[in-house]
């Protein structure tokens, strides 16, 4: 896998977390620590996508 597909792999699963999160908020009793987990993810994806962002020239 290429660098550029990594990004772009990462980049899918992040928006796909960021839907996730929208739509546990919009329930009627969402999950608070799903929530707080989904966060957790999307944060570390965010991190590493900023790592390949430094780490490669544009």
């Amino acid at each position: 896998m290429s660098l550029q597909d990594r990004i772009e792999s990462l980049k899918a699963r992040h928006a796909a977390i960021d839907s996730a999160i929208q739509m546990e908020t919009r329930r009627p009793l969402p999950d608070e620590a799903q929530i707080a987990d989904l966060k957790r993810q999307k944060l570390r994806i965010k991190d590493e996508l900023s790592r390949f962002s430094t780490a490669s020239p544009h």
